[in-house]
């Protein structure tokens, strides 16, 4: 088991929190609504168990907003920084790979890619929505 810890903060610094552990997975997500909420053309992921993640201060400023079931994006309320999203249906949360500054970011596999802005050619599996074990089609796209 692994005691590794890893620490972020949102912007300004009023909400901190800890991951524990190793991450279920990490990569590449590319839909709209990711790119919409980073600003960016693509949002980098570590997806983790609930357990191993913990608002360790500022908790009052954490804000929660839900544009669909199956992402819950989490903020400080303080200065709109973005912290995490919790995704119930999967069970996991994404702690965005920004966040984490200490973790050596190893992705593994571009998601959503269907709906990409910018082609990314890594030679990683790029799916068209989401792996089939994640609920998705499984299907891949080439680079």
């Amino acid at each position: 088991m692994s005691t590794n810890t890893y620490t972020g903060q949102c912007f300004c610094g009023a909400v901190k929190f800890s991951v524990v552990g190793t991450p279920e997975g990490m990569g590449y997500c590319h839909c709209q609504s990711c790119r919409s909420w980073s600003a960016s053309p693509v949002n980098g992921f570590t997806l983790w168990r609930p357990g191993a993640v913990k608002i360790t201060q500022g908790a009052e400023h954490v804000g929660e907003f839900h544009k669909t079931a199956r992402s819950h994006r989490k903020f400080c309320t303080k200065c709109g920084g973005h912290l995490m999203t919790d995704h119930p249906e999967m069970g996991l949360i994404d702690v965005y790979s920004a966040m984490l500054p200490e973790l050596e970011f190893q992705p593994g596999l571009h998601v959503h890619y269907g709906e990409k802005v910018l082609s990314i050619a890594d030679g990683l599996p790029k799916y068209a929505d989401m792996p089939l074990e994640l609920g998705g089609s499984g299907k891949e796209l080439a680079d």
